[in-house]
């Protein structure tokens, strides 16, 4: 009886520790199933930071490039209509000087000598209005270059 009861204890003990030990395989299983979830979880949760922010930092270098794109040409045209001004302004005096040059050279009659000196002082006024708009211009000119 001795022996059957031992025999017994024994076999009760060997049945309970191994669903004990099954019972810790599979907690243990289960929290580490538990635990890489939660780990996915926040990867996932920091990539998506991550994104978020890269797109943010991809928007704003957009709107930067636009601003300086806007700015170099707002530089380009202004250097462009400064150009276009002195053109104009060299061609009037030109001109000028050649009605001039007409009016001292050439005998004409008191009606054409009139009309050429009207000419030449309409010329005048024209570059004067240029050499006023090159100003002006030179002036946003160095206005464009000192915004950026």
């Amino acid at each position: 009886m001795k022996n059957t009861l031992k025999l017994l204890i024994a076999f009760l003990f060997i049945l309970n520790s191994n669903s004990f030990f099954a019972q810790k395989i599979i907690t243990t299983e289960k929290s580490q199933e538990i635990a890489q979830k939660k780990l996915d979880k926040e990867a996932q949760t920091s990539t998506e930071e991550y994104r978020k922010k890269l797109d943010s930092d991809q928007s704003q270098l957009k709107k930067e490039q636009k601003k300086l794109e806007r700015h170099q040409k707002d530089l380009k045209n202004a250097e462009k209509d400064l150009e276009s001004t002195n053109k104009k302004i060299e061609k009037l005096e030109n001109n000028k000087q050649k009605l001039e040059s007409k009016i001292n050279s050439s005998s004409v009659s008191a009606e054409d000598l009139q009309k050429q000196q009207i000419k030449v002082k309409e010329h005048d006024l024209d570059i004067q209005k240029l050499k006023l708009k090159k100003i002006e211009q030179q002036k946003k000119l160095e206005k464009v270059k000192a915004e950026y």
